[in-house]
């Protein structure tokens, strides 16, 4: 992860911010689906926690060659009036690293107990002590609001930006690209 792309949101007065970035994160999803790839991660430079929001920009990691071959294929047709995308440039020595995530909330306590009664055999009663309504958990982390191309549900995605390391850890990227133990460069 030596190389990165940003795409920047160009302000648009008549589209959300948010809704933008949900659909460039849709794109680039696509993208790495189409691609197979397991090796470029995403980060959001500009995120903040107060409140929370991921910014204008989305940060694209990975090696030279596999950012070069994902930014020369058309994934951003439909979006270059409202993006800016930068050249594959160089990861900037001093950089520190730090795990981008998917955080799954677990908010529907119903849902829950249902997976009880499957799992464990339990009546609605027993579940609902092991997980009464209350158990519905809320995250303050910054998300997108995405749409399941399977489904067509909408759903949000939440996103941690975990704590600064001084040093990096490789693994794979899922079809986000975010994982749960890998590092992107932070600077």
């Amino acid at each position: 992860m030596d190389h990165y792309v940003d795409l920047t949101l160009r302000p648009d007065p008549e589209i959300a911010q948010q809704h933008l970035m949900g659909a460039l994160f849709s794109k680039v999803h696509r993208a790495l689906v189409a691609q197979h790839s397991q090796h470029i991660g995403i980060s959001f430079p500009a995120v903040r926690t107060e409140p929370s929001w991921l910014g204008d920009r989305l940060r694209l990691h990975g090696d030279q060659a596999a950012l070069a071959g994902l930014m020369a294929l058309n994934w951003l047709a439909g979006m270059r009036d409202h993006v800016h995308a930068t050249a594959v440039l160089a990861v900037p020595p001093k950089a520190s690293f730090r795990v981008v995530s998917r955080v799954q909330a677990k908010s529907n306590p119903e849902r829950l107990q249902r997976r009880q009664m499957r799992r464990h055999g339990l009546d609605e009663t027993q579940a609902l002590v092991r997980v009464p309504d209350t158990a519905a958990e809320r995250l303050d982390l910054p998300y997108l609001k995405l749409r399941s191309q399977s489904t067509e549900q909408s759903f949000r995605l939440f996103i941690r930006h975990g704590a600064l390391l001084e040093t990096a850890n490789a693994g794979i990227f899922g079809a986000y690209g975010l994982s749960a133990t890998a590092t992107i460069p932070w600077f």
